[in-house]
C-alpha cells in the first residue's frame, strides 16, 4: 500500500519530471494577501505571479501546500469528526503554469498521473467541464478517450473560478472518482451529488480571462493553470476507502490518541478521536508558523481549535492533559515533509500542555452550567443566547465548542441572542473607553 507520504512524493516527483519546479509550501499565515486569515489553497503564494505583479525564476511549479479552513468565509470546524472528509488542516497538491502550458498539457498531465502513476481504473473516473467550455470537452475526449456520458457539462459557478469581482478567472474541469454502487450518492450535477459515491479528487482551473467589470471580460494574453488535489482525498482513494480518517496517516494519529487516553479508537468515542487527530495537526502547524493562542484574530481561531479537541479529551474522562503527548506521533508522520514541525516541536508541546492545563480549570464548571441549562430544554430546543455568551465570556467556551457539546443531544443555540449579547458587551466597552478621558482612535 502507498502511504500518504509516498503519494505526496509521487505527485511532486511526477511534475518535477515534466519540468516543474518543486516549491516548498508557504506558511499558513499569508504574507502577500492581508484579506486572508489563513492560506486556504495552493495558488495563494503565487497570486502576485498570476496577476503579473511578480516575476518568478520559473514558469511552471508544483507544491504540497499547507491549508487551514477554520475561520472566516472558509470554515469547516463544526463538521470535523462527523464526516468522512472535513478537516481544519489539509494539504493541497498542485501544479501551476504561469503563461507556459495550457489546457491540453494540463489535461494530459492529470490523466497520465491518475491512470498511469496512480494506476486508477479509467472506468472509475469521470470529469466535469464548464458548460460553455467546448475546448475542454473535446480535449477530454481526445486525450483520455472518455465517452461523452463521462464528460458532464456543469452550467454553474462550481465550474467557473474567479479570484474576486475583478482579476483573473476561467472555467474549471474536475476529475471525480466513483467509489461504487454500495456508497450512496449520485454523479456531479445530479440531485444526489452531495453523497459519498462520486468524490472530486482534482480540480483544474484554466485561467484564460480577466474580469475587468461585471459585464466586461477579456482574454488574458498569457493563459495560466492552477490545479488542486486534496492529499487526504487521493490517499483515501488509493488506499481503498471513502473515509479520509481511515488512511494510514490519520489511523496513526487516532491510535496515538487511543493509547494516550486508554479509550478504544472505535465505538462511542470514535468521533472524539477523529476530532483530536485533525485538531492536533491544525494546532501544531499553526504554532509552527508563529500563531499562538490568544483572544483575538488568528490566535483565537487556534484557541477554538485546541479547546474543541480538549473537550473531546474530557469526554473520555481523562484527568490530565493529553494533546501534548500526541506530538511525537505527529512528528513521525509529517516532520520529514515539513521540517518546520521538528524545529518547533518543543514550542508545540509546551503550548498544547499549558493551554490544556489552563482550560481544564474552567471546563468542568462550564459543562456543569451547560448541563443544568439543558435540563429544561425541549427536544430540538435552543440554548438561550445569554447562556451561550456566559459560557464564552466567563468560562472561555468558544461558541462552536458549545454548539459541538449540544450537538449530541440534538440541541441548538440561539445565535441571534448570542450575537446580541456580544454586541451589548462591545457597546459597553466602547462607552467605558469613551468615558475614560482617553482619545478614541
Amino acid at each position: 500500500m502507498q502511504t500518504t507520504n509516498d503519494i505526496r512524493r509521487a505527485f511532486l516527483d511526477f511534475f518535477a519530471s515534466t519540468g516543474h519546479e518543486i516549491v516548498a509550501s508557504s506558511p499558513l499565515v499569508p504574507h502577500n494577501d492581508p484579506t486572508l486569515m489563513f492560506t486556504n489553497a495552493g495558488m495563494v503564494q503565487f497570486k502576485n505571479a498570476f496577476i503579473g505583479q511578480e516575476k518568478l525564476s520559473y514558469n511552471r511549479a508544483t507544491t504540497s501546500q499547507k491549508c487551514e479552513r477554520a475561520g472566516g468565509k472558509h470554515n469547516d470546524l463544526e463538521n470535523v469528526g462527523y464526516t468522512a472528509r472535513h478537516h481544519t488542516f489539509f494539504e493541497m497538491l498542485g501544479n501551476f503554469s504561469f503563461g507556459d502550458y495550457f489546457k491540453a498539457d494540463a489535461i494530459e498531465f492529470a490523466w497520465k498521473l491518475v491512470t498511469h502513476e496512480f494506476d486508477l481504473p479509467k472506468e472509475k473516473l469521470l470529469v466535469t467541464v464548464f458548460a460553455e467550455d467546448d475546448q475542454a470537452f473535446d480535449l477530454w475526449q481526445k486525450i483520455a478517450g472518455l465517452p461523452v456520458e463521462k464528460i458532464i457539462r456543469i452550467p454553474t459557478h462550481d465550474n467557473f473560478w474567479s479570484m474576486g469581482e475583478t482579476g483573473p478567472c476561467g472555467p474549471c474541469s474536475e476529475i471525480f472518482y466513483d467509489h461504487g454502487e454500495h456508497i450512496p450518492g449520485g454523479p456531479p450535477g445530479s440531485p444526489d451529488e452531495n453523497g459519498d459515491r462520486f468524490i472530486e479528487i482534482w480540480n483544474l482551473v484554466f485561467m484564460q480571462y480577466e474580469q475587468i467589470a461585471p459585464d466586461n471580460r477579456v482574454d488574458l494574453p498569457k493563459p495560466s493553470i492552477d490545479t488542486g488535489m486534496g492529499l487526504e482525498r487521493i490517499s483515501a482513494v488509493l488506499q481503498g476507502t471513502h473515509d479520509n480518517y481511515e488512511t494510514d496517516l490519520f489511523q496513526a494519529l487516532i491510535q496515538a490518541s487511543a493509547d494516550a487516553t486508554g479509550v478504544e479508537p472505535e465505538g462511542d468515542h470514535g468521533v472524539s478521536h477523529r476530532v483530536i487527530a485533525d485538531h492536533l495537526r491544525a494546532s501544531a502547524f499553526l504554532i509552527a508558523d508563529g500563531v499562538l493562542p490568544s483572544n483575538e484574530g488568528r490566535g483565537y481561531v487556534l484557541r477554538r481549535i485546541m479547546r474543541r479537541a480538549m473537550r473531546h479529551v474530557h469526554l473520555m474522562d481523562c484527568p490530565d492533559p493529553v494533546m501534548f503527548k500526541l506530538v511525537p506521533a505527529l512528528m513521525g508522520q509529517m516532520s520529514q515533509a515539513f521540517p518546520e514541525l521538528l524545529r518547533a516541536q518543543v514550542l508545540i508541546t509546551d503550548t498544547l500542555e499549558l493551554e490544556e492545563s489552563r482550560f481544564k480549570r474552567t471546563l468542568d464548571r462550564g459543562l456543569k452550567l451547560l448541563a443544568e441549562e439543558t435540563e429544561t430544554l425541549m427536544a430540538g430546543g435552543e440554548l438561550a443566547g445569554e447562556v451561550a455568551f456566559k459560557l464564552y465570556d466567563t468560562f472561555g467556551f468558544p461558541l462552536d465548542l458549545t454548539q459541538d457539546a449540544l450537538r449530541r443531544e440534538g440541541y441548538g443555540v440561539d445565535l441571534a441572542g448570542f450575537e446580541s449579547e456580544m454586541e451589548r458587551q462591545k457597546a459597553d466597552a466602547r462607552a467605558a473607553w469613551a468615558g475614560s478621558g482617553d482619545a478614541v482612535t
